[in-house]
């Protein structure tokens, strides 16, 4: 997966699954440095990123995006340069001819913690808005365990076998992400 070519292309590298035969993101990339792309069950690229380890972004991404994570391909830089994984990032998006999803319009939703605020009802809102500070805590980390609850449900169905623990301090402000 480590290549001395300075810019490999998206076609030159193996698209492998996302998840082994035990359920898991494989720990060869654990502490790495690379960049990857991710790609959906139809191996539609969805993603292109770049990680001081790509193991845990691959985690987060799954989290936050189980539908779009199915396929990915990694390039390690044993000389990482953000400069260098930035240029190779937009060689990968330009070769596929259009921005993916993350990287574009669902950018947030690839890159940036659950946000469990968004599934309140109008309902839940007003009864939100009515409590006070102690309890608005309560009520988001209430939220956020519900929210939780259905993602990891989903990660179950993916056939995720993986430990995933969330930041509880982040569930106080209703956000999840990987601890």
């Amino acid at each position: 997966m480590t290549s001395q070519l300075p810019n490999p292309t998206l076609e030159s590298l193996e698209a492998v699954p996302y998840l082994n035969a035990e359920g898991q993101i494989p720990e060869q990339w654990q502490g790495k440095v690379g960049i990857y792309a991710i790609y959906d069950a139809a191996q539609t690229l969805q993603y292109v990123g770049y990680s001081r380890d790509v193991y845990l972004s691959l985690k987060q991404h799954l989290v936050r995006q189980p539908e779009g994570c199915h396929w990915v391909k990694v390039h390690l830089v044993e000389r990482p340069s953000r400069t260098l994984l930035e240029e190779i990032r937009n060689g990968w998006i330009e070769q596929n001819g259009e921005v993916p999803p993350g990287n574009g319009a669902a950018s947030d939703a690839w890159n940036q913690p659950i946000d469990a605020k968004l599934t309140l009802t109008e309902q839940e809102k007003a009864e939100y808005a009515g409590l006070e500070e102690i309890a608005q805590i309560k009520y988001l980390k209430q939220t956020a365990r519900r929210v939780e609850a259905a993602v990891l449900e989903k990660l179950k169905a993916r056939g995720v076998q993986m430990d995933l623990r969330f930041n509880p301090k982040l569930k106080e402000e209703g956000l999840l992400d990987l601890k």
